[in-house]
């Protein structure tokens, strides 16, 4: 359930995909572990998010409060989280890499 522990990816090409911490913004959307992340809180070394896992009842993403745990991520956890929660895997920006 937690992002703990994910494989960072560093660059893909030119353009780099890991998010870097003043990237993070309340509301904003990323995706870290397979899984989309809507960021709740930015603290100064460490960012608050919720899973968007239950897209059948959009009221548990009303808050704060929220009807879903948050979970924190340190500094290791968001060099696993990329930008926006579409269908873009990490998976597809490492195979878009040619080099």
């Amino acid at each position: 359930m937690y992002p703990f522990y994910l494989t960072s990816v560093r660059s893909c090409g030119k353009e780099s995909i890991v998010m870097q911490h003043g990237e993070f913004a309340i509301d904003k959307v990323l995706q870290c572990g397979g899984k989309r992340w809507r960021c709740s809180d930015v603290g100064s070394r460490v960012i608050v998010a919720i899973c968007l896992e239950h897209d059948d009842d959009p009221s548990w993403y009303n808050g704060p409060p929220y009807a879903v745990a948050e979970c924190v991520f340190d500094e290791y956890d968001m060099e696993g989280c990329v930008v926006g929660g579409g269908a873009r895997r990490m998976h597809d920006l490492l195979e878009a890499d040619p080099g």
